[in-house]
Order: structure tokens, then sequence, then C-alpha cells
């Protein structure tokens, strides 16, 4: 199995190092709708648990677009 990480895994990690900084009121539309697409494009079905965070991110994520482009 290849664990090197791609371009995207790099931009997913820094996108959310950012949010778990600074919160998501420092990421515009764009940057969140970015860390959105990666996140749903990561697969997590290995774990359960990770399954459930990845769900629960993906509402916080929707609700911090939603406040932004309000």
């Amino acid at each position: 199995m290849d664990y090197r990480l791609t371009p995207e895994d790099k931009e997913r990690i820094k996108l959310l190092e950012q949010v778990s900084r600074k919160g998501f009121k420092e990421l515009g539309a764009e940057k969140l709708k970015r860390l959105e697409e990666l996140v749903e494009k990561k697969d997590y079905s290995h774990s359960g648990k990770a399954a459930r965070s990845k769900k629960k991110l993906l509402k916080q994520i929707n609700v911090a677009i939603y406040e932004v482009e309000k």
C-alpha cells in the first residue's frame, strides 16, 4: 500500500490545521468550499469513528459556508 501524501492530502491537512487553530471564520467561502470538497473525497470507510467525524465536520463546514454567504 502506498502511504505517500498527494497534493490534495497536503492541502486538506493545511486547511484543517487552520480550522483547528483559528476556527471556520478565518476561512473565506472559496476555501471552505474547497475544504468541503477535499473532505468529501477522502475515504474513511475503514473506521466507523472516522466516518462519523467526517460527517460531523461536513455539517460544520456547511454551516460555516452558509454563515459566510449570508
